[in-house]
């Protein structure tokens, strides 16, 4: 059995990831945590304190697809000495959980955002950035990757009480039922009940659009300023300046992960999300009168019938067919892809064989 020293627990390890890393980690090597990635630097840390690393060459070889590669969260197995520059990492441990979504741009992929996540702090200004569609289509990400949800809604100091009401009024009719947290980040209002939800050995990452008051939260939250943030425009919006993810732990023993501002996101492989996220309208679709009911013209369908009648708000249904049609494009473009470079991997080692190349 792995040792399991009460500083790694303190850095989110638990009997689960010990269980799980049996298969990973051989003689010499230990695990440690992957606090921060720059390009193809880490930043880890383990119960020696952090250093850097890079990655072994054979597991860059064996490295099948982008998201393979460790993303911040994640443990490692690694092997460093004391007087190495460099620590090298030889595998990655299986994830409990995890950010995802589709890569930027037009390539079908995966890519990480974080990893080994407890809960997702959804952050949304009150002011300007706040979007119910947008909000869902978080959501589906965070439970997709088996995370669990909290909704900050920021800077209620540029709004009045009654504009902060009809938009939890507006999430809650919306049937999201995930806790809300409203704050001012100048008034300071709100801040010890973001405080009181972060507990020891928990990891918690930070989600939303640049500018909406991610980087002066953590700062209000550590007590002292030590990531950049920066004036806001003449609309009350902020501006992007977190560059890189990078895990921070806070003096009360929670792990906080910031994340540079995401305002539009692809979704792939959102099956399970969309189960809890829309679970209204899937309690619907099983009184529809066909089994393969598309919710789109069929006669017979009760999640058009509840929007019709006004018990299912159209916005929310849309929504749903929006994210449904986009996860089904992309998860069937990206299996074909995978298809692809499966035969083209067959196909090279087939030529390798027929030319007596072999590996060593």
């Amino acid at each position: 059995m792995l040792s399991v020293s009460e500083q790694l627990n303190q850095l989110g390890w638990d009997e689960w990831f010990e269980t799980k890393a049996q298969d990973n980690i051989s003689e010499g090597q230990r695990v440690a945590r992957v606090i921060a990635v720059d390009r193809e630097q880490l930043l880890v840390i383990d119960e020696t304190g952090e250093y850097r690393a890079k990655l072994a060459g054979r597991f860059l070889y064996a490295m099948e697809q982008p998201s393979d590669f460790p993303c911040v969260g994640d443990w490692v197995s690694i092997q460093h000495r004391g007087s190495d520059d460099f620590g090298i990492i030889h595998d990655v441990i299986p994830r409990k959980s995890f950010l995802r979504r589709k890569a930027a741009g037009d390539t079908i992929e995966y890519q990480m955002i974080a990893s080994n996540i407890d809960v997702a702090l959804i952050v949304q200004s009150c002011q300007f950035d706040f979007n119910v569609n947008r909000l869902e289509r978080y959501l589906v990400m965070v439970r997709n990757g088996h995370v669990d949800p909290v909704i900050l809604l920021t800077k209620t100091d540029l709004v009045g009480p009654e504009t902060l009401q009809e938009q939890i009024d507006e999430i809650r009719n919306a049937g999201i039922t995930t806790e809300v947290i409203a704050f001012s980040n100048i008034t300071g209002e709100g801040v010890n009940n973001v405080r009181d939800i972060l507990q020891s050995g928990k990891t918690y990452s930070l989600l939303g659009s640049s500018g909406v008051g991610k980087s002066t939260l953590i700062n209000q939250l550590i007590g002292r300023k030590i990531l950049e943030t920066k004036m806001v425009s003449g609309t009350g919006e902020g501006r992007h300046t977190t560059v890189r993810r990078e895990l921070i732990l806070l003096s009360n023993g929670a792990m906080l992960i910031d994340n540079p501002g995401m305002r539009e996101f692809g979704i792939m492989g959102a099956e399970e999300g969309m189960g809890d996220s829309f679970a209204d309208i899937y309690v619907l679709a099983s009184k529809c009168k066909y089994r393969d009911c598309t919710h789109s013209n069929e006669k017979g369908c009760a999640v058009l019938a509840a929007v019709e009648e006004g018990s299912l708000h159209r916005a929310h249904y849309q929504n749903f067919i929006k994210l449904r049609t986009e996860s089904e494009f992309h998860d069937l473009s990206y299996l074909e892809k995978r298809n692809k470079d499966k035969a083209f991997g067959r196909y090279i080692k087939s030529a390798k064989k027929d030319l007596g190349i072999n590996r060593k």
